[in-house]
């Protein structure tokens, strides 16, 4: 006797919320607009680490562009605009958010509703493969970290945070071209993500391409998706530089970048090669089993392409697992000989993950298959166990973290460091300012007083401390003198102090100031910026090279108008004389 069983419309209904709830898709997006924004409510200590200065690039640039400055147009930035308005825009939403955590989210602005519509059409398949794809993205959105290691003591990190949202927009475009089957939805993610990677940074957009002429050429991205992507893209680049004028402002800066780094490339791609050695040998070993293991479908493909020759041939004689992923690691080798920190070669994963979804699916359980699946785990986990551990690490050294105390530097300075560290920046403190000229001597040599200066982490923690007593003596200043500086600049790699006493930044004077890589010799502009500002301030505990190099470029046009005092023990300031004379 056969019972049928009758569904219930509530039941249905129930059915198919439950499955709403706890797809791919929906997890995306309640981590990105739910928890996420509840982490940014409240500031929480970020424990200190190597290079953390970068991320204050960001809170110089949202001051700016509050005030109405453009970047690339109104100041020289070292890569695109889109990272700095994106940060711009979350800080006003959560002004009381991490810093490091706001710089980091806030490409999830645009990586979200990408990988959404991938997610959306891949769980309709499998939602297996949709979890693989989300969880890995998830991982490396959210954690602050780099892939790399470039200091023995566990902190967070601060620096490569727009290689890092490079790299996780390339992970996005990398699962639409292999998993993405609706046209228009193909289209609309390769048009977003190719425009993100050009405005965050330009050297993203040529691995971008790479992997875009990839999937063209094997018959995964059609003509006609390629031809609407690319018509897209170039008409919201004319559309953006018709109203704005940033993107002739952007290649200008980024020749001028260029011309400033103007190495050769083959040593700057063997650097990158052997950071990332143990994935790009695992990967490359990936393809060559690949390669061995579909010689025959290659043989057979390369008949087919002889006895006719076309597009649909040539698309499936290129459509080779190996040459995917040798196409790939190129784009990723490629970006990665101009990094230092990011999320290196993350991108591999969803081509991995495709390869050996189809490796599965026509050859099943065979031995080809588990030789590939090995050296695929041993190219796609590093990343994952690197992370991981950098962040388990950086937890667990922060349990006894001492939380800096500060006035004026407003969510700038809620960072924790162990004590040994704090301990340190206390006893060196005296020592740089009772030895400065030895300090200066050194620099004048060329030499940094630390070979790791920059990474150390009680150099951060003096230089906020000494930075927090700079403001009190500035507010003490203008009290005495009864006066205001209303435009504030640092001769220094980062700027926050327009930001943290609500003041303004000079126009056209160079962000992430590093004046062996990353700033342009003054021209008119520039000169007339600095001749103007109000006040100038010169770090000197300790003197580095990179200040004395900036000194250098900057102190001919504060000469005239400015007179230099000695504002705390371990500041320098140029007070313009205009300011001092009124009163």
């Amino acid at each position: 006797m056969q019972v049928s069983t009758v569904v219930s419309p509530v039941a249905e209904q129930k059915s198919g919320l439950k499955s709403i709830v706890f797809s791919p898709t929906f997890f995306l997006i309640a981590v990105t607009f739910v928890l996420l924004p509840l982490a940014l409510v409240k500031t929480i200590p970020i424990p200190l680490g190597a290079m953390f200065w970068d991320q204050y690039l960001y809170i110089d640039a949202a001051n700016r562009i509050a005030d109405g400055q453009v970047p690339a147009i109104d100041f020289f930035a070292p890569v695109g605009a889109l990272g700095y308005y994106l940060f711009a825009g979350w800080l006003k939403i959560f002004p009381e958010g991490a810093i490091l955590l706001l710089a980091s989210w806030s490409l999830l602005a645009v990586t979200a509703p990408s990988l959404a519509l991938v997610l959306y059409c891949v769980q309709k398949r499998s939602r297996a493969t949709a979890w693989a794809l989300l969880l890995p993205f998830l991982l490396f959105s959210i954690l602050p970290f780099n892939t790399a290691e470039f200091y023995p003591f566990p902190g967070t990190d601060g620096f490569g945070i727009y290689n890092r949202q490079i790299c996780q927009l390339l992970y996005v475009l990398a699962a639409a071209l292999c998993f993405l089957r609706a046209p228009a939805l193909l289209g609309i993610v390769v048009t977003l993500t190719m425009l993100a990677l050009l405005f965050v940074k330009v050297t993203g957009v040529v691995s971008g391409v790479l992997l875009c002429l990839m999937a063209f050429a094997a018959g995964r991205l059609p003509l006609r998706v390629a031809i609407a992507a690319g018509l897209a893209f170039f008409l919201s680049i004319g559309l953006i530089e018709i109203t704005t004028g940033v993107v002739s402002a952007y290649a200008e800066d980024m020749i001028a970048l260029l011309v400033m780094n103007d190495t050769s490339l083959l040593p700057r791609l063997l650097q990158g090669a052997s950071i990332n050695f143990g994935i790009m040998a695992s990967a490359a070993g990936l393809a060559v089993v690949l390669l061995v293991s579909d010689r025959h479908k290659l043989a057979t493909d390369w008949k087919r392409f002889r006895n006719a020759p076309g597009f649909a041939s040539a698309a499936q004689l290129l459509d080779q697992n190996w040459l995917w992923l040798a196409v790939f690691l190129l784009a990723g080798l490629l970006f990665e000989s101009q990094n230092t920190g990011s999320q290196a070669f993350i991108f591999l994963w969803p081509l991995i993950l495709s390869i050996l979804i189809r490796k599965h699916r026509e050859d099943g359980t065979s031995t080809g298959l588990m030789v590939a699946g090995i050296l695929a785990l041993a190219a796609m986990l590093p990343p994952v166990v690197e992370i991981t551990q950098r962040a388990a690490r950086s937890a667990v050294g922060s349990v006894n973290d001492i939380v800096l105390q500060h006035r004026n530097l407003k969510t700038l300075g809620t960072i924790s460091l162990r004590p040994v560290f704090a301990t340190r920046a206390e006893r060196m403190h005296p020592n740089y300012i009772a030895h400065r000229e030895t300090y200066e001597e050194i620099v004048r040599n060329g030499e940094l007083p630390a070979n790791l200066l920059y990474s150390d982490f009680d150099f951060f923690w003096l230089w906020m401390q000494t930075m927090d007593d700079a403001i009190d003596a500035i507010k003490a200043y203008e009290a005495d003198h009864g006066m205001r500086f209303d435009t504030i600049m640092s001769i220094d790699f980062s700027n926050p102090f327009p930001w943290l006493m609500d003041r303004r930044a000079p126009h056209a004077i160079a962000i992430g100031a590093d004046p062996f890589r990353a700033v342009p010799p003054p021209d008119d502009k520039v000169a007339a910026a600095v001749a103007a500002v109000d006040l100038a301030l010169l770090p000197t505990c300790p003197p580095t090279t990179a200040r004395w190099s900036l000194l250098g470029l900057y102190e001919p046009f504060l000469k005239q108008g400015h007179t230099r005092i000695k504002l705390t023990s371990c500041y320098d300031a140029f007070v313009r004389d205009a300011l001092v004379n009124k009163q």
